[in-house]
């Protein structure tokens, strides 16, 4: 962990774009409690094969323009073409976009080619082709390794590629056991690689919806939470309250590490994540 002790600390949330005007006015909430926190940046997540295309780039642009936290978009290449993410970079260079989550991505259902990238080093590489350093660029990271990697060595160095393709950062998939970032990191320094590499924090409101998207990106639930949470039922405010306080020592203990900051993956609500800051103590 020494070589992550020496990055600045960087808090950021994430959002996805909204489908509804009701959404829409929900986002601006959110987005005006937690901006207030005065995090780096706020980032919006991009569908896979680029399906929330527009609705990314009307969200990102709007909150470009009316807040004072920098966008960062997330960008796809599954499915894509270099012509089509060369005008999603030269959109968002005329927006004065400089920061970029850039990664591979899912195909969509029924699509059975990938287009003219298959791994998000390429798109780093491409991104670096096209626009210099114009761009910040945050990569993904798995502590618990990629569902669809091989096993864990073969992960690491895709994420070594991705590095070496021109990564400034990375932004890691939510976990809720610290040792699997901090033997990440540790793996990490061995190889040479040398960038912040800020953990995503996932935090706990609904345990069905939970379980189901950490089974679909491999994130583990430990068993003893997975038993605690199974226990409450349809308690929902039993359920936050746990994940409140399971979530908040697991950030105080990756922070006392020397984690480099945290991502939170909002999901277009500010409650928990506010409640977890203020646990923290950080600023804002």
């Amino acid at each position: 962990m020494e070589s992550q002790k020496k990055h600045p600390n960087v808090y950021s949330f994430e959002f996805f774009p909204p489908k509804t005007e009701k959404g829409v006015a929900n986002l601006r909430n959110t987005r005006g409690e937690l901006a207030s926190l005065d995090p780096r940046f706020f980032s919006v997540t991009f569908g896979a094969g680029g399906s929330t295309r527009e609705r990314t780039f009307d969200t990102v642009c709007e909150i470009q323009r009316e807040s004072d936290i920098e966008a960062a978009p997330h960008l796809s290449c599954i499915g894509s073409t270099k012509d089509s993410i060369r005008d999603i970079l030269n959109l968002y260079r005329k927006e004065h976009i400089h920061h970029i989550v850039a990664l591979r991505g899912d195909l969509p259902s029924g699509m059975g080619l990938p287009g003219e990238f298959r791994y998000a080093n390429e798109l780093v590489e491409f991104i670096r082709a096209e626009s210099g350093d114009h761009f910040h660029i945050e990569v993904a990271a798995y502590p618990e390794f990629h569902p669809q990697a091989r096993d864990a060595d073969t992960d690491l160095a895709n994420f070594k590629r991705k590095v070496e393709a021109g990564a400034n950062s990375a932004i890691t998939q939510y976990f809720y056991n610290p040792y699997a970032y901090f033997h990440f990191v540790e793996r990490c320094e061995k190889l040479g690689i040398d960038l912040p590499i800020v953990p995503g924090i996932m935090p706990i409101t609904n345990y069905t919806q939970l379980a189901r998207f950490s089974d679909m990106c491999g994130a583990e639930i430990p068993r003893w939470m997975r038993k605690r949470l199974e226990a409450y039922g349809d308690n929902r405010d039993s359920i936050r309250a746990f994940g409140e306080e399971v979530v908040t020592e697991m950030c105080q203990a990756l922070l006392d590490a020397g984690a480099p900051g945290l991502h939170f993956y909002t999901m277009n609500q500010a409650g928990p994540s506010k409640a977890i800051w203020k646990n923290l103590g950080l600023s804002g």
